[in-house]
């Protein structure tokens, strides 16, 4: 299990400043992080990456500061390691599918839409020396993206899960879910899914604590056949769910 020298999963920021002195522009006469600027948290990100996992990560620059933190403690809910794997929508950074094959061991595709998120993508895996295979989407999510007949363990998400599109960080594409509770997205891939999964696989979605779209996703997942787990975690301030449908 990574760790920094603490045997804590994170990273001090005066260790982090070691690694990227140019965050040392962002810390108060206390020596705290200004979290608010997005330039800091790309920079604090990119050395948890590194320190802690390993990773060499390049960040688009108006794409989600995806935390490595948060998307590995995901990643433990359901992987064991050696699994065929999926990951829809790896975004720009592919940080969990590199995790998955670097830290899992798996064999991994990943999928992508965003033209750029895509170019960004293919530099992280090329960089890190991975062997994960990426396939732009072109608006599909798994059906005439993924060829009939292939099958995997596992295939996992952090889909989109808001009802309409917000102010915050996140671009239409990787913040807007659909339905009443942004869970459209989410039931399409698990419908999908099921014609992908080996006998015994499993879907995984990272969500937020959000409870009528957690509710709205298990209740379709139970009508389509799935067993489902709900595995709910805490990164920093905030929880997490990995939400678990075994086929």
């Amino acid at each position: 299990m990574p760790t920094w020298k603490d045997g804590k999963l994170g990273l001090p920021v005066r260790e982090a400043a070691r690694l990227f002195p140019e965050l040392k522009n962002y810390l108060d006469e206390r020596g705290r992080l200004d979290l608010s600027n997005r330039e800091a948290r790309i920079l604090y990100n990119k050395a948890i990456a590194k320190a802690v996992f390993g990773l060499d990560i390049e960040y688009h620059p108006r794409g989600l500061v995806t935390t490595p933190v948060s998307r590995y403690l995901f990643l433990k809910t359901f992987l064991r390691g050696g699994e065929r794997v999926l990951e829809i929508g790896t975004g720009h950074t592919a940080m969990m599918a590199l995790m998955a094959e670097m830290l899992f061991n798996c064999d991994v595709t990943a999928t992508e839409i965003d033209e750029e998120f895509f170019e960004y993508a293919r530099r992280n895996i090329e960089r890190n020396g991975a062997g994960v295979k990426l396939i732009r989407s072109n608006g599909g999510i798994i059906r005439r993206v993924i060829p009939e007949g292939e099958r995997f363990d596992v295939i996992f998400s952090a889909p989109p899960y808001y009802e309409r599109p917000t102010k915050g960080v996140l671009t239409e594409r990787e913040g807007v879910g659909g339905g009443k509770h942004g869970e459209a997205f989410s039931v399409r891939l698990i419908e999908e899914a099921l014609d992908h999964l080996k006998p015994g696989g499993r879907v995984a979605l990272f969500l937020p604590d959000k409870k009528p779209l957690i509710k709205t996703i298990e209740e379709k997942g139970k009508e389509l056949g799935y067993s489902v787990r709900d595995v709910r975690f805490r990164v920093g301030t905030r929880w997490r769910h990995s939400l678990i449908l075994k086929a």
